[in-house]
């Protein structure tokens, strides 16, 4: 007798075993909206917590990152600042996204094609979604190592790095989502 492998509807860390997390991805969800994505990451650090700590890990060398969950129309993923750590200028390819803080505080540098560029500071608890059009800069800030949740959507898609906001062209093209 043979056995038929089914693809299961969604990948999740294997160290997450609340049952909530599989009730929030929605798998036949296929986009989500900015606000979808946003109350994701809001609710997930705000009811996952205990489970996050236990994958949490802070590296003094390189910025750490761990990826929670994976369906056809979202990824999450777990990042942590010391502070001073921050990525490159850059944009998600044309995903939307989301970001809500754990624990500590970020300082955001944020701009919209032909907009000016933005300063904001999120702070433990704070959460955003922003648009397919958007580019930051984000930075581990204050005294403390900071932790954060974020969703995009769809997901898989690269992200593109720019030298410094400024530079974000007119328009941001979509990139095309890559495989695994």
């Amino acid at each position: 007798m043979t056995q038929s492998l089914v693809r299961p509807d969604f990948e999740i860390h294997p160290r997450i075993t609340d049952p909530l997390l599989p009730d929030l991805l929605h798998p036949e969800r296929q986009l989500w909206t900015p606000r979808e994505l946003a109350d994701l990451t809001r609710t997930v650090a705000g009811e996952l917590t205990g489970s996050l700590r236990t994958i949490l890990r802070f590296d003094e060398e390189q910025r750490w990152w761990a990826r929670l969950a994976l369906t056809d129309g979202v990824e999450l993923w777990l990042l942590s600042w010391l502070p001073g750590q921050h990525t490159a200028p850059h944009d998600h390819g044309g995903a939307a996204g989301s970001f809500t803080v754990l624990q500590g505080e970020l300082a955001e540098e944020y701009r919209y094609p032909g907009g000016p560029i933005r300063r904001r500071a999120h702070f433990a608890g704070d959460g955003i979604g922003f648009g397919a059009g958007r580019a930051h800069q984000v930075t581990g800030a204050g005294a403390t190592p900071a932790a954060s949740v974020h969703a995009y959507s769809p997901p898989l898609v690269p992200t593109r790095e720019y030298q410094s906001l400024a530079d974000v062209p007119a328009q941001i093209p979509a990139l095309p989502v890559t495989l695994g």
